[in-house]
């Protein structure tokens, strides 16, 4: 170690002694032992700035085991992952501005990681989620009421700078997300087995199964959901794998184990997005993506034409005595057809009045936030059920109507283009990348996303830690391979040897 090493070394050292001399003089003083843990933030801080990629991969093995905690106030977080990703937020920001400064005097900052930097910022994702986020301020400063509509947007930008922005400076070579894998796979395994063998104690129990997995899950939607959004990873974490090797049995069992989950959770939207993203991988195979998105498009426009015509959607109104909740899985899936489940029928109820609140709102909609607090004076009575006075205040269970209503039909027209792009793109990523290991992932990531497409259709979940983390990592490595395949084009017999 050379002398400037050591000076470099024994500044920080020296600091951090002198704090915990006084900290703990302050703590005998005031008889406080509070002080002494002042200290230990101090050591937390500067791990946190000399490599904050570890408290990345901290913040994601945090992501299955969060808890929500909710403050007397009302406002609630989730812990430890919100705090952690504000301060995450706040480190990346610190070292943008740091190597900003720096790439004016190329000291610090390579032309190759500036001009990587520059592409990903002005690649049409990140410009999509710019002009996404700015509308939304839009939206805040006309919602109806700005204070709980600031809040979504406090959330949302600190979302979106750690795991989009952040997420990819940091997943960039193969090791890394073999990493991100294994930060993820093993603390959301054990959760799992948790769950299942306290559900099994149960019989498993259909009338039990909002409960057994907290508090790490808020209910069994949130639980499936999670498990077969990160499904398709396992899937790629065994193209990393030898053929009978005890890590190949370990993948293998954790996607049975995954599945198992998912039937246990009695999610049928879970059912329907595994199914879904199976099919989805032979569309983008056989280049069909521009097709299904074209028929999509078409049949949401026909099946609103459709429902609005003549009030159609009033013949659809349920019977208020026989919508009930059903004790029994079986029952439930008979009663979904005939219309006679009580969920099903209750977001029917609030997809009504979300349709007359956009009707009422259309430029700026409500505002971020404000669905429960309006909705109910757009209610049609016919479409009431028993749970109707809604006492988890939840919103109206489906997120593209949601983004209409809170941020008018421009938010919710900006949201379906992200949507349309990255499926119409990402399939263009996955078949113009020639090295293996980037094509596997970036297969895994599409399949990913269409999950999380195919479960916010009827649930609100991109505003959740659990889910919303994934859909802009998601984001975050389809525009990374993208931006590395246009710097950086490599041969396919590179690509073959990379595999190796």
């Amino acid at each position: 170690m050379n002398l400037l090493e050591k000076i470099s070394f024994q500044k920080p050292f020296g600091i951090f002694a002198a704090v915990t001399v006084i900290s703990a003089l302050l703590a005998v003083a005031f008889q406080t032992p509070l002080l002494m843990g002042v200290p230990v933030v101090l050591l937390l801080v500067f791990v946190a700035i000399t490599d904050y990629k570890s408290l990345f991969f901290l913040l994601l093995t945090c992501i299955p085991i969060s808890v929500e905690y909710q403050f007397p106030n009302g406002l609630g977080t989730d812990l430890p992952t919100e705090p952690l990703i504000v301060v995450l937020m706040f480190i990346y920001l610190l070292t943008l501005f740091q190597g900003s400064k720096s790439a004016k005097d190329k000291t610090s900052l390579s032309f190759q990681t500036f001009q990587r930097r520059n592409t990903f910022f002005r690649h049409p994702i990140s410009l999509l989620l710019i002009v996404g986020l700015a509308w939304a301020t839009v939206a805040t400063l006309s919602a109806v009421d700005t204070v709980i509509a600031t809040k979504y947007m406090l959330a949302k930008i600190w979302y979106i700078v750690t795991f989009y922005y952040l997420g990819s400076a940091i997943l960039q070579t193969e090791h890394d997300f073999k990493r991100f894998f294994w930060s993820i796979f093993i603390p959301l395994s054990i959760a799992v087995i948790i769950t299942t063998i306290r559900h099994a104690a149960l019989d498993f129990s259909f009338s039990e199964v909002n409960y057994v997995m907290q508090p790490f899950f808020r209910n069994h939607v949130n639980y499936a959901c999670i498990v077969a959004i990160f499904l398709p990873f396992i899937g790629l974490a065994l193209t990393w794998t030898r053929r009978g090797t005890a890590r190949q049995r370990l993948l293998i069992g954790g996607i049975l184990l995954f599945l198992f989950a998912i039937q246990l959770s009695f999610t049928r939207a879970a059912y329907g997005a595994v199914i879904g993203a199976v099919g989805y991988y032979f569309i983008i195979r056989w280049r069909l993506t521009k097709c299904v998105v074209a028929a999509s498009i078409i049949g949401i426009i026909g099946f609103v034409a459709y429902i609005t015509s003549e009030n159609k959607y009033l013949d659809y109104a349920p019977r208020f005595e026989r919508t009930i909740t059903h004790q029994n899985f079986d029952n439930l899936l008979e009663a979904t057809t005939k219309g006679e489940d009580i969920s099903t029928m209750e977001r029917v109820y609030r997809w009504v009045a979300g349709f007359m609140m956009v009707g009422e709102r259309p430029l700026t909609g409500f505002g971020p936030n404000n669905f429960y607090d309006n909705y109910k004076i757009f209610t049609v009575t016919k479409f009431q059920t028993y749970v109707s006075d809604n006492p988890d205040h939840s919103t109206v269970h489906c997120y593209y109507l949601l983004m209409a209503i809170e941020h008018g039909i421009i938010g919710a027209l900006l949201f379906f283009a992200l949507v349309f792009y990255v499926l119409v793109r990402g399939e263009q990523i996955y078949h113009n990348a020639v090295i293996t290991w980037r094509k596997h992932t970036i297969m895994a990531s599409m399949l990913s996303m269409v999950t999380i497409l195919i479960l916010i259709v009827i649930n609100d979940l991109i505003e959740t830690d659990k889910i919303g983390s994934f859909f802009y990592l998601n984001l975050a490595i389809l525009t990374s391979m993208d931006v590395e395949q246009v710097l950086s084009p490599q041969s396919p017999q590179r690509g073959n040897r990379d595999k190796q």
